[in-house]
């Protein structure tokens, strides 16, 4: 296969190399000499601006963006733990990149499954927000990171409400061929923890009629989970009543002798 010329590549391609190789220069003399102090997360520059420099290659300079930001939390070998970053600003930085792709799953992913597994609650739940927020936009290919964020919420942060509305979210909006019936199912699970049989119940109901879950394996699970739900719960043996002391035997009455 014989190469194709330069004039094939396009126009954008080398300044975006350029402008690439400038951003890791200036990254690389930005960055602190090792035992300083590492840098902190600059503001996310205006959107205009940002696609006014990608020069129509939006995609590209959206890797970019991340790839630059995660660059940070490494500088010349000084580690920077997640807790100690600027969330509000690191959001500012996945919204910008989001914004220019947003076809784009590279934003979601370590929102959700990098910087939301922050050892810090509030932090990861900025985070989680950031995925709950955009998966309106494209609910049939956002789903995973939502529904990874509901998994977080229910076993990490153990705020089963908080996973409820995101597994909820899922089962109401996600409704294209290639999300799976686990991912439609996951709220039906919470609410069990939750103890809301009666919601459960109802749920596994709408489930099996509107037509979306078409596995006969996930069709008979979710009629076997509307069986056991469905069936009253196991009495408790009732405890034994103490019995009564056992009474005494009367002592005999006897009678006088007779008169001798």
């Amino acid at each position: 296969m014989a190469p194709k010329p330069w004039s094939a590549v396009p126009r954008a391609a080398p300044l975006l190399l350029a402008a690439a190789l400038a951003l890791q220069l200036g990254w690389q003399l930005a960055a602190p000499p090792a035992g300083r102090a590492v840098a902190a997360l600059p503001p996310a520059p205006p959107l205009a601006l940002l696609r006014l420099a990608g020069l129509g290659e939006s995609a590209a300079l959206s890797r970019l963006l991340v790839l630059y930001v995660q660059g940070l939390d490494e500088q010349n070998g000084v580690s920077q733990p997640w807790r100690t970053l600027d969330y509000a600003t690191l959001l500012d930085w996945l919204d910008r990149a989001l914004a220019l792709d947003p076809r784009s799953q590279y934003p979601l992913l370590v929102a959700s499954e990098v910087y939301g597994a922050v050892d810090d609650p509030l932090r990861s739940r900025l985070m989680l927000d950031f995925v709950y927020r955009h998966f309106g936009a494209d609910p049939n290919r956002r789903w995973p990171w939502l529904a990874h964020a509901a998994i977080v919420a229910r076993h990490r942060l153990h705020d089963l409400p908080l996973a409820r509305r995101y597994a909820q979210a899922i089962r109401q909006q996600a409704d294209g061929p290639g999300v799976p019936a686990w991912a439609r199912e996951l709220e039906l699970f919470v609410l069990e923890d939750m103890n809301e049989l009666d919601a459960a119940r109802k749920l596994i109901g709408a489930l099996l009629h509107d037509g979306l879950i078409t596995d006969p394996a996930e069709l008979r699970f979710l009629a076997r989970r509307l069986d056991a739900l469905a069936a009253p719960a196991p009495t408790p043996p009732a405890a034994p009543t103490p019995s009564a002391a056992p009474r005494r035997a009367a002592a005999p009455v006897l009678a006088p002798p007779p008169p001798r």
